[in-house]
């Protein structure tokens, strides 16, 4: 066992040490890469966000699974972050030859003409318009934390996320069937706010994940839908404690809309189950 685990860290260490150190140097290229956006998005204290995926040449995503498509070694994907039209970091995701996930952060310096790797243990920027003034970049355990307990790490390209627009990836999907998925249930609200959560909460509680065994399944299964309980929900999302707010990462401003939209698909619940 501790053979494994010192193998473990090694080829971890080793996967870190060749990053590039240029966001340029990824493979980023906005005009071939497909650009995306997820119908429930993810809120992360107000700022814009622009996605890209990149598949090897010739290779396609394995669409059999609907709540589990598989990414072929070699794709990559990036999440750019900015705020009031300036770009702040830019995520990077990549599955390694080894079908491993590796993660990485880069930071844009103040003109917006280059991007360096950031540091493994994250950083704390000065962004005026973030919150207090000051803006965080995950470590790169925050990143597994949150990425690892989905069923697959690239939250938001999924059957459901892109079920608005599922024929323009069509070209890049194989063993895709059916028509596309969409929650499940009679009011329009209820699925807004059960897409909200599933966006937002979903990754981690789920009924496959570290969490399985809570009970609290926030996301939501192409096939069908999976309420959630909402006793708890709102109360986690609006407390002012941050060791008891909900999302744990990456939020330090709880969304006013998004607890307006659950608040509303609670009080719309207590009706319909007396």
């Amino acid at each position: 066992m501790r053979a494994l685990l010192v193998l473990i860290l090694a080829l971890t260490a080793q996967a870190a040490a060749a990053l590039p150190e240029r966001l340029a140097d990824t493979g980023l290229d906005e005009a071939r890469s497909l650009a995306f956006t997820p119908q429930y998005p993810l809120w992360s204290d107000g700022t814009a966000k622009r996605r890209w995926l990149a598949l090897p040449p010739g290779a396609s995503i394995d669409a059999t699974r609907p709540d589990a498509w598989q990414f072929p070694a070699g794709t990559k994907a990036w999440k750019e972050f900015s705020y009031g039209g300036r770009k702040i970091e830019t995520r990077f995701i990549e599955r390694t030859a080894a079908g491993a996930w590796r993660f990485a952060a880069y930071v844009w310096n103040a003109e917006g003409t280059e991007a360096r790797l950031a540091p493994a243990e994250g950083a704390t920027l000065p962004v005026a318009d973030a919150p207090g003034g000051r803006y965080a970049v995950p470590s790169r355990t925050d990143c597994l934390a949150c990425h690892e307990g989905a069923p697959v790490p690239i939250l938001g390209f999924s059957a459901l996320q892109l079920a608005a627009d599922l024929s323009r990836f069509s070209k890049v999907l194989k063993n895709l069937s059916g028509e596309a998925p969409r929650i499940p249930v009679a009011s329009p609200e209820t699925r807004a706010a059960l897409g909200y959560l599933h966006a937002n909460c979903g990754h981690c509680h789920n009924d496959s994940g570290p969490l399985a065994g809570l009970g609290l399944v926030l996301s939501q299964p192409a096939a069908g839908a999976a309420p959630a309980d909402p006793t708890v929900l709102l109360a986690r999302m609006q407390h002012r404690n941050p060791l008891l707010r909900m999302p744990p990462l990456g939020v330090r401003v709880p969304h006013a809309e998004g607890a307006a939209l659950v608040a509303r698909w609670i009080a719309f619940h207590k009706e319909s189950h007396p």
